[in-house]
């Protein structure tokens, strides 16, 4: 089948100003339980994008690790493409998308480093061999083949065999505190519902757009 001939109806759901939440937060989480009910298999992972000095933009998956009315948190290494990106330009945009219920969320904002005691907290509650990784991994950086991180995984495991692996100092959290809200819901003939939220003076506004 080529490209250009596929083609899906979306039938499962509909999302009207009358069922929408007042609060973005609150209508994310709506939707985030009801992910969790439909067995969606990955319903944390989101795109993150993020931009350069020169608006440049770079986009890829991480998982959401928590978030509150304060934003939405994410962990990662400091020193790495993203990393070095939000250094210089600290805006980014996150997309979820569910298949399984036909729906996406966009969240755009402003995003911060977390407070290092709540990345130390974090990073204590990961497996062991996640904590491996991330020590050891120079992310983004340019390595010689795969055989060298696999030596340097048994180096610190051998390291560390009486101890807790440490949290790198080049490694934490970010928070990303948005302004702007988009909540998607397929429809047949692509006629599909979106609602924006974006704060205005404090407030959350809410319009429909068009598909």
């Amino acid at each position: 089948m080529k490209l250009d001939e596929i083609r899906s109806n979306y039938l499962k759901g509909t999302l009207d100003a009358d069922h929408l939440q007042k609060n973005p937060f609150e209508q994310f989480a709506f939707w985030m339980e009801d992910a969790f009910k439909a067995r969606v298999k990955e319903p944390a992972a989101m795109t993150v994008a993020t931009a350069d000095t020169f608006g440049r933009p770079s986009a890829r998956i991480l998982l959401l690790k928590g978030y509150d009315e304060k934003g939405f948190v994410f962990y990662t290494n400091f020193n790495s493409r993203k990393g070095s990106q939000l250094e210089v330009n600290p805006y980014a945009s996150l997309l979820f998308f569910w298949p399984e219920l036909e729906r996406q969320i966009r969240i755009e904002g402003k995003v911060t480093k977390q407070a290092r005691e709540l990345s130390l907290e974090y990073f204590a509650s990961r497996p062991y061999e996640s904590k491996l990784s991330a020590y050891v991994s120079p992310q983004s950086q340019k390595i010689p083949n795969r055989s060298y991180l696999e030596k340097e995984i048994e180096k610190e495991r051998e390291n560390h065999q009486n101890e807790d692996v440490p949290m790198p100092e080049a490694w934490g959290g970010y928070k990303l505190e948005p302004h702007y809200f988009e909540f998607w819901q397929g429809r047949a003939n692509r006629l599909h519902d979106r609602f924006r939220y974006t704060l205005v003076d404090g407030r959350w506004r809410t319009m429909r757009l068009a598909p």
